[in-house]
């Protein structure tokens, strides 16, 4: 773009970028702000984009798929030089997605694959994230009958999730240690929905339900709630990600198994950084770290950066109090003394 022709400042910044001479402006497409953890990536972004001399601009598509694709006409229009987009819909935003990289906007698909070779992909391990749900659970439960609660079905990381998760879960199920006796999609990772589908598993099996693995913290206490309801909470191994305070306090206390912590902080900078790079002029393919990606589901090739994420049990919950990612008070509120060793 011609604003950053100009000559970029000598000083140095994190990963070795520079400040462009004239403001960036970074615009994001949120697709909603239901769920905890998005003001934290939002608060990392502000915060590196404002180290960083960088503009932030914002919509909230309010889980619409339809009004992503205006909020990023939107953001077009207001001058961004970078887009970010946690897409509702893989598919319903690319007409968005390419209009953007037609005015030479580039698009960083955040979190949420967004198969476009034009698009950069931004996001955790997520069959890892799988993998380490399954791995989770499977260790206090190696067989019986297993749930699982799936996420949104617009959003591809259900389906990266559900093929970690079956990495390790498939021998078992092959061999009949483990039954999969429910499987489900969650509209908008809902809780609420997440809990009235584990109730209807429950009724269909008679309560006899051994293992759940939900996809994310808020599916999670969703099924714990129905689990609750039945008087089962706590001796049905649940999984869940994201580290949502209100989890790691269900794991101090006994009701959730794993809950897979993905540094939001960290991602959130780092976008920042790749955002104010790709306005700079700097390739996709030359971002530090940067990896080839092309296992979505139309094997579009793409490049990619990916942060591994770490599995959260009562073992080491101490690593997220100790990362000030909360406070040792949330994590153990109503813990009773001496039975956790984060909360002594």
């Amino acid at each position: 773009m011609n604003k950053f022709a100009a000559a970029l400042l000598a000083a140095p910044v994190l990963s070795g970028t520079v400040i462009a001479q004239d403001q960036v402006i970074v615009g994001i497409s949120w697709n909603n702000f239901q769920e905890e953890r998005w003001k934290t990536d939002e608060a990392a972004i502000k915060g590196m984009l404002e180290a960083n001399g960088a503009r932030y601009i914002s919509s909230d598509a309010q889980s619409s798929a339809a009004k992503q694709l205006t909020d990023i006409e939107s953001l077009i229009s207001q001058g961004a030089d970078v887009i970010i987009v946690l897409a509702q819909d893989n598919d319903a935003v690319g007409p968005a997605v390419a209009a953007a990289v037609a005015e030479g906007i580039p698009v960083i698909g955040y979190d949420r694959l967004i198969e476009n070779p034009d698009a950069f992909y931004l996001s955790f391990d997520n069959r890892e994230v799988g993998r380490l749900q399954a791995a989770g659970v499977m260790a206090l439960q190696p067989e019986g009958n297993y749930v699982f609660i799936k996420g949104n079905s617009g959003d591809p990381n259900a389906d990266f999730l559900f093929q970690g998760q079956m990495e390790v879960l498939e021998g078992a199920i092959a061999e009949g240690r483990i039954h999969n006796v429910g499987e489900a999609y969650t509209d908008n990772w809902n809780p609420e929905v997440a809990q009235s589908t584990m109730e209807q598993f429950l009724t269909a099996n008679n309560n006899e339900v051994d293992a759940v693995v939900a996809s994310n913290d808020g599916t999670a206490g969703g099924a714990i709630a129905a689990l609750a309801a039945q008087g089962l909470a706590g001796a049905v191994p649940v999984s869940g990600q994201d580290g949502d305070h209100a989890a790691l306090n269900r794991i101090a206390l006994g009701t959730q198994t794993v809950s897979v912590w993905k540094d939001a902080r960290e991602l959130g900078k780092k976008a920042a950084l790749v955002a104010i790079e790709l306005a700079g002029g700097k390739r996709m393919d030359e971002i530090e770290g940067t990896v080839p990606f092309a296992d979505g589901p139309k094997g579009v090739e793409m490049n990619a950066f990916f942060i591994e994420p770490v599995a959260i049990t009562r073992d080491n919950l101490n690593l997220v109090i100790d990362a000030g990612w909360v406070s040792k008070e949330v994590v153990c509120l109503g813990v009773p003394v001496g039975t956790v060793a984060a909360c002594n």
